[in-house]
């Protein structure tokens, strides 16, 4: 780190003094700076989505499918990154579920295979198909769905009579409806929905194209607009960057819980280790669009971004400033190494499952039972969160901060509950 230096006198001699350490501000407010863009970057990327979701709906063919799900693709890049800023701060914890919600019974918004069955026990709502339905009763209200609109899946259907699996917007709802359900079970392949779904007349598949795309619509609208309000959270005078910056120690406390907690008890745990202990391929985080290497790797880097103080934005800017690094340098410069290395090195992990999944070897395939490359694979990423979790145990006790509770995973902490 680089530190101004004041000259001063001490009985005549001429003595260099360091001048004020990081302050705990900066810290701060490079942390909320970053928050603030990787937001607007996810704002910025799904009104791009948006747009492709609008062309879609407007021109119906394979291209503009293509081109839709490219750009939800790319809409969760800088998302991703985001999800740091969860547990720490109660803000963004609360308004989370509206646009990441998962796992998903898809079957609450619009047809499934008839391997998916019906309603359940916990569930009753699992097959309510909104498409197909412009009217329906939802826990014992009469419900006009006629017109499918943003505040229909917001205020009606979204985590419907409690169930928090009834998700009826975000990410994964269209997700959903771009790519349709992945029926390839351990096998190589996403969903596959056709085209020919959104198509109007004689040409559409499966019935109610018109509805679908309504859903979709709003859905994608609704996105736009929960990420613009998340956006001004995080800006000068927003709520999320005042209350964070209300005190220095409750600031810092709150990065650390959200690092502490994504990395070990959220994405080593319930969305990783998990799926490899039921080797289950609806535990994938995006499990339509088989991009779920990528949702861990982004994670990952939105852990390194914050204890850094650097974020690449979309357009190549770089935001970046004093960091929760230069802090714990300032007090223990071994430990800053020691959290580095494990910060690199767990990146290392996700980016192998990253490259493997590109090359051809599927997150899917690798929870399979039996597949002994891809638990190494997704064990080394697990292994390296939880490494790096331990290190900020350390950074916790080393920067006197309030004791931290992060949270944590019954696949980790209790494995045999599992099975229970």
């Amino acid at each position: 780190m680089t530190r101004n230096y004041l000259l001063s006198t001490a009985l005549g001699l001429c003595i260099a003094t360091p001048a004020l350490a990081v302050e705990k501000a900066d810290v701060l407010n490079t942390y909320a700076d970053i928050a603030a863009a990787g937001y607007d970057d996810s704002r910025i990327t799904a009104v791009a989505l948006q747009a492709a979701v609008d062309a879609l709906i407007a021109d119906p063919s394979a291209e503009a499918l293509q081109a839709a799900k490219s750009a939800w693709l790319a809409a969760r890049v800088p998302y991703q990154q985001t999800e740091v800023f969860r547990f720490g701060n109660a803000i963004v914890d609360d308004w989370e579920g509206k646009v990441n919600a998962w796992p998903l019974d898809e079957g609450l918004i619009d047809y499934v295979d008839l391997s998916y069955g019906g309603a359940t026990d916990e569930n009753h709502f699992a097959a309510l198909n909104v498409v197909a339905s412009p009217a329906f009763t939802l826990s014992g209200t009469d419900v006009d769905a006629a017109a499918i609109t943003p505040a229909l899946l917001a205020e009606t259907l979204h985590e419907a009579d409690g169930v928090e699996s009834n998700v009826a917007t975000g990410y994964h709802a269209i997700e959903f409806l771009l790519w349709g359900q992945d029926l390839n079970g351990h096998a190589a392949g996403a969903g596959n929905r056709p085209w020919t779904d959104y198509a109007a007349g004689e040409d559409c598949t499966n019935g109610n194209c018109d509805r679908r795309a309504e859903y979709l619509k709003a859905a994608t609208d609704l996105l736009v607009s929960d990420l613009e309000w998340m956006t001004a959270q995080w800006v000068d005078g927003g709520a999320a960057r005042a209350e964070l910056t209300e005190t220095d120690a409750t600031g810092i406390s709150a990065i650390l819980t959200g690092m502490g907690s994504l990395s070990y008890g959220e994405t080593a745990g319930e969305r990783m280790r998990l799926g490899l202990m039921l080797n289950d391929p609806e535990e994938e985080h995006d499990c339509f669009s088989d991009n779920t290497h990528n949702s861990h790797y982004y994670d990952g880097l939105g852990i390194q971004n914050v204890y850094l103080g650097e974020y690449i934005r979309v357009d190549g800017t770089l935001v970046s400033g004093p960091s929760l690094s230069d802090l714990v340098a300032e007090t223990d410069a071994a430990l800053d190494t020691e959290v580095q290395t494990k910060l690199s090195a767990t990146m290392l992990g996700l980016g192998r499952i990253k490259s493997a999944a590109e090359a051809g070897f599927a997150y899917d395939q690798m929870l399979e039972r039996g597949n002994a490359a891809g638990e190494e694979l997704v064990m080394g990423g697990v292994n390296g969160l939880i490494d790096q979790t331990r290190s900020f145990e350390r950074v916790v006790a080393a920067l006197g901060v309030d004791q931290i509770e992060f949270e944590g995973s019954d696949s980790l902490d209790s494995p045999e509950a599992v099975f229970e």
